[in-house]
């Protein structure tokens, strides 16, 4: 563009505005408008408006077949880029509806077994190992164990709430017996660290979808607390509020890597392959499909029939004939 240098710019504070109206976290708000800036630089920096869908398909294609990048990671690109016509722009045309998704394979999913479980949990401690015990007993995604508050964890009905979870819907899970005493001193040393960040005039913490406008003491309340705090203080890069975030998920990422490598398990097991491991086990042990479903937050029975494909009854339920 002649012109970019003021417009960009502009484009892409519009941008973050609409996504900030419409609730979408800080991670989704970064990896859009990255990707809106990528797709204009690949179409010689245009403005949006004078490109439709062959600039789009061609862009993608360019991620797919020169980029190499992952069907998630091409329909993401493409999310961002709708969300650009359709939020910010105001263009919502026949020709969205047809520009094709990439198809993402069906994979089985990787699932440890019980005794694997139980050695790759050895090879932790610490809060790690609480997050990783949380990720298999309560069969929570990576950042619901992350981002879960204090007064999400009910000792009383041994059950964890998670709010806003996939497709901003809340679930209830369990809450493993053999964890409790732990979590309870989790949430005691939380609460020694809220009492010094408020008598040191901190305290407050992110609250979402505006809740912070509504309830205006509630950012100072303990039950509103990450029940995994942040070891330091950070200002937030959007309201520039300086207070204790939850950990960084990546480390424990890292640190499930890392036990994965000393168990000695010979498999391309992460934090999720805890949550695949949790759902195969129940399944295992009789629990019914739907109650599974329920459990882990699926929109359809049919993401979670792909876990009775992992049964330890051998490919798709048969006996060898070399054992019959």
């Amino acid at each position: 563009m002649a012109d970019e240098a003021g417009n960009e710019p502009k484009l892409l504070d519009r941008v973050s505005e609409k996504l900030r109206l419409g609730h979408y976290s800080l991670r989704t708000e970064k990896s859009y408008i990255a990707w809106i800036k990528r797709f204009i630089v690949f179409n010689g920096k245009q403005h949006p408006k004078l490109m439709g869908k062959p600039e789009i398909e061609a862009f993608l294609t360019h991620l797919a077949v020169e980029r190499h990048v992952a069907a998630a990671t091409q329909n993401q690109a493409l999310n961002a880029i709708l969300f650009l016509y359709r939020q910010v722009l105001a263009i919502d045309l026949p020709w969205m509806d047809d520009v094709v998704r990439a198809k993402r394979p069906e994979r089985i999913p990787e699932v440890l077994s019980a005794v694997e479980v139980a050695r790759l949990l050895a090879q932790l401690q610490g809060t790690y190992k609480l997050m990783a015990s949380l990720l298999y007993g309560s069969g929570l995604r990576l950042m619901e164990v992350v981002r879960l508050r204090v007064k999400d964890v009910d000792f009383e009905y041994r059950q964890v709430v998670v709010r806003d979870g996939k497709g901003a819907k809340d679930r209830v899970t369990p809450l493993p017996a053999s964890i409790e005493a732990a979590l309870r001193a989790q949430i005691e040393t939380v609460a020694a660290l809220h009492r010094a960040d408020l008598k040191a005039g901190y305290g407050r913490v992110f609250l979402p979808n505006a809740l912070a406008q509504k309830y205006p003491n509630a950012q100072h309340e303990f039950a509103w607390q990450y029940v995994f705090p942040s070891s330091r203080l950070s200002r937030d890069p959007r309201s520039d509020v300086v207070r204790r975030h939850h950990l960084n998920e990546k480390g424990l990422q890292q640190a499930v890597k890392r036990a994965v490598a000393r168990a000695g398990i010979h498999k391309k097991a992460s934090c999720h392959t805890l949550r695949h491991s949790f759902a195969t086990h129940l399944l295992e042990r009789g629990s019914d499909i739907r109650t599974v479903q329920e459990l882990l937050g699926h929109k359809n029975v049919q993401t979670t029939m792909l876990y009775t494909h992992v049964l330890k009854r051998g490919g798709r339920g048969v006996v060898s004939p070399l054992d019959s």
